[in-house]
């Protein structure tokens, strides 16, 4: 009997090995492997997978799940940021470069044709007359000294990890860096209120006038001899006043929403605003390099408008002879109201 029951359980076991095959022959014939180990006909985990491209045409972003309050944090990925990262590691550097450098070339290319303009001698030399009582040149220079430890700054951020941090090592420029950080958050302040006081303190003298165009088809003095007529202000400082009104405005208000991040934007705005307060900051700089020049090696006695605020009568008469004009005849008049220039000595 026992003999019996194992040669039936010898062909059973005999009979599933041969029938084995037979059921799993369609499964294989429907899913082959290749000797690459690829598998065309069944399931593809490369191509069938979800994948970014898909992603990104479902939604703008790639989002995962937080569970802090900032729900902000949960975007992981979103296309917009590769772009400005292109734009801030690859093109900002070069539009900074060409800007500033360009403008101190042609800055030191005009200094080499034209000179220095020096100042014509007359009967009216060594008398002085007030050109900037104390608030105005007060005003100036806070907003100057801002200004250009914000641009210090601000070209640190662009230029500092490929200039600076290769000459002074990793350490003294991630120290440098950081209170550079802390001069632009906190100079920001002083610089947006001298804008606004120069603002209100000299807009009435920069109104456009046809007397600006005459100026600008002569040249203003700086291209041939002669000097056209000018009031207290002429077209090209009309036109620097105007570029730190516009400038300084746009750069505060970019800046404020930095400071304030994702306050009235989201991602995608805060990236908008650091790209236009980089480029009009660049271009801001390279505009106030030519300003300087003119103020201080470009003109001689230009630099005492701001420094004493005397300037001497006969400068004063070659460069803006209405406005000389008008103070003479406010002066002949009776005394002058307080806060405007003092009558010619």
């Amino acid at each position: 009997m026992r003999r019996a029951v194992t040669f039936l359980n010898t062909l059973l076991l005999a009979a599933m090995l041969v029938a084995a095959p037979a059921a799993l022959a369609p499964a294989f014939a429907q899913n082959p492997i290749q000797a690459d180990g690829q598998n065309p006909m069944g399931a593809r985990p490369t191509a069938d997978s979800v994948n970014e491209e898909f992603l990104f045409k479902q939604d703008s972003k790639i989002r995962g799940r937080v569970s802090i309050p900032d729900g902000k944090s949960a975007n992981l990925i979103q296309p917009q940021g590769r772009e400005y990262q292109n734009f801030r590691e690859r093109w900002l550097p070069w539009i900074g470069a060409i800007a500033i450098l360009g403008m101190l070339v042609a800055l030191g290319a005009f200094f080499l044709f034209r000179g220095r303009i020096m100042m014509e001698h007359s009967q009216e030399s060594g008398k002085k007359i007030l050109r900037f009582n104390a608030f105005e040149r007060f005003t100036h220079w806070m907003t100057a000294v801002c200004f250009i430890i914000l641009s210090l700054s601000g070209l640190n951020y662009i230029f500092g990890k490929r200039l600076l941090m290769p000459l002074i090592g990793p350490e003294a420029f991630g120290a440098i860096a950081q209170w550079a950080k802390y001069s632009h958050v906190y100079l920001a302040w002083p610089f947006m209120l001298g804008v606004a006081f120069m603002f209100v303190l000299w807009i009435r003298d920069n109104i456009p006038s046809k007397v600006d165009w005459a100026w600008i088809k002569a040249g203003g003095g700086l291209i041939g001899k002669g000097h056209p007529h000018a009031g207290r202000f002429n077209a090209g400082q009309k036109g620097v006043f105007w570029m730190v009104a516009g400038f300084g405005a746009a750069m505060a208000v970019t800046g404020l929403m930095m400071l304030f991040p994702f306050a009235l934007t989201d991602i995608n705005g805060m990236q908008v605003m650091q790209v236009v307060h980089s480029v009009i900051g660049i271009v801001f700089i390279a505009g106030i390099l030519a300003h300087i020049y003119i103020g201080t090696l470009g003109m001689e006695g230009a630099y005492d408008a701001m420094g004493s605020g005397k300037v001497d009568l006969a400068w004063a008469r070659a460069h803006h002879d209405l406005w000389v004009e008008q103070e003479q005849a406010r002066t002949g008049s009776g005394p002058q109201f307080k806060g405007h220039p003092a009558p010619a000595e």
